[in-house]
């Protein structure tokens, strides 16, 4: 049923090669592609797997890293780091709406860039990874792309991260997502990176930092405040 293989070059990114590509093929297939397509089965139950398994690797990433965080900061925490938002953030730094099977209504509609499908394939995903090779895969994935913010929301139980921010802001004023620009200099053992935002086509933030990472959060914290300064925008939006 899931014969079709995806880009090898999302495997590329992901760090992982499915014994069973069939797997991923089910991991980014939408309900309305099955829609248009009887007797394929959509994402759905992977990504309820995946959900899980997420839960578990940063629950315990968070328990065993700070021994001295009590329980109700590491839910607060744990709640930062799986949110919808921060998972389909995710989803568009591995490039995962690039290879979703969407019905043709949801892709003419900007499927491959929807928050919410974005966040559940990434479920879907890890759901999938688990099932063909266990947790470690998962593990190395989860904390590849979420080490930084787990550390920060265990850190400052309760905030949120600059591009999370952001991203929620330009949500709530009726904008498409912050989209990122990335370049790079210096030697290989000293590599720095410059990264830009904009929102809605107005670039409004830059920053640079010794990972893609912090370059991104430091254009996104000068957007953020410059968005704060210029309408008001309050830490809670």
């Amino acid at each position: 049923m899931f014969s079709a293989a995806p880009s090898t070059t999302l495997e590329e990114r992901l760090g992982y090669h499915f014994v069973e590509p069939g797997l991923l093929v089910h991991a980014l297939t939408h309900r309305s592609w099955c829609a248009e397509h009887p007797g394929d089965e959509s994402n759905e139950r992977l990504e309820f797997l995946g959900d899980a398994v997420l839960g578990v690797v940063v629950t315990d990433h968070l328990f065993s890293a700070f021994p001295d965080l009590p329980e109700g900061q590491l839910a607060k925490a744990r709640a930062a780091v799986v949110s919808s938002t921060t998972l389909a953030e995710v989803g568009r730094e591995l490039g995962v709406g690039l290879d979703l099977r969407l019905g043709k209504g949801e892709d003419a509609s900007g499927g491959r860039e929807k928050a919410s499908i974005l966040a559940d394939a990434v479920e879907a995903v890890l759901g999938a990874m688990y099932l063909d090779g266990g947790v470690e895969p998962v593990r190395r994935l989860v904390l590849e792309q979420l080490s930084e913010r787990i550390d920060q929301a265990a850190e400052r139980p309760g905030d949120k991260d600059y591009k999370t921010r952001l991203q929620e802001v330009a949500a709530h004023d009726g904008f498409t997502p912050p989209v990122y620009a990335l370049t790079e200099s210096g030697p290989d053992h000293h590599k720095r990176f410059h990264a830009t935002v904009a929102v809605g086509g107005e670039r409004l933030g830059a920053g640079t930092g010794t990972s893609k990472k912090e370059a991104e959060q430091k254009a996104a914290r000068a957007a953020y405040e410059r968005r704060s300064a210029q309408d008001g925008v309050r830490d809670d939006v």
